[in-house]
């Protein structure tokens, strides 16, 4: 691990986003909430949030960070849900591994809960659209 122990502690927050394809009747189905494992939003969303709790313990790397909030939220379409995660905290580095790491385990939780009615899941996607704080500047993805 680098040494963020002489960096300033600033207010920091990312945004990172992800999609997972799936078919239309799969998408109708979590609409409808007849998929079998249950509710599949809910424990994506609850996936994420422990998923960007536990950054530290998945990415070798990466620095314990005192996280303030973790929101994560979907929006569905025809034949894929877009997932988007916002992290925020109050620390020495960046959150940006736990959006990714939110977006990461809420789309693998996707896929678990809906791969046994539909075979041709894929996700794609995962990135960082947006940091705020820290020495190296703000960021903004340009199309998004």
């Amino acid at each position: 691990m680098i040494d963020v122990g002489e960096k300033e502690i600033t207010k920091r927050e990312a945004i990172a986003k992800g999609e997972v394809f799936l078919s239309r009747a799969t998408i109708q189905s979590i609409k409808k909430g007849k998929i079998p494992k249950g509710d599949v939003l809910n424990c994506a969303q609850v996936a994420g949030i422990l998923g960007a709790k536990k950054t530290p313990h998945l990415i070798p790397m990466c620095h314990p960070l005192k996280i303030t909030y973790v929101k994560v939220s979907f929006k569905l379409e025809e034949n894929r849900i877009e997932i988007k995660a916002r992290a925020g905290g109050i620390d020495r580095t960046g959150v940006e591994m736990e959006a990714l790491t939110a977006v990461s385990l809420a789309a693998l939780t996707i896929y678990d809960m809906c791969k046994g009615v539909d075979k041709e899941i894929f996700i794609s996607n995962i990135r960082l659209v947006k940091k705020t704080g820290g020495r190296s500047g703000d960021f903004a993805r340009e199309k998004e």
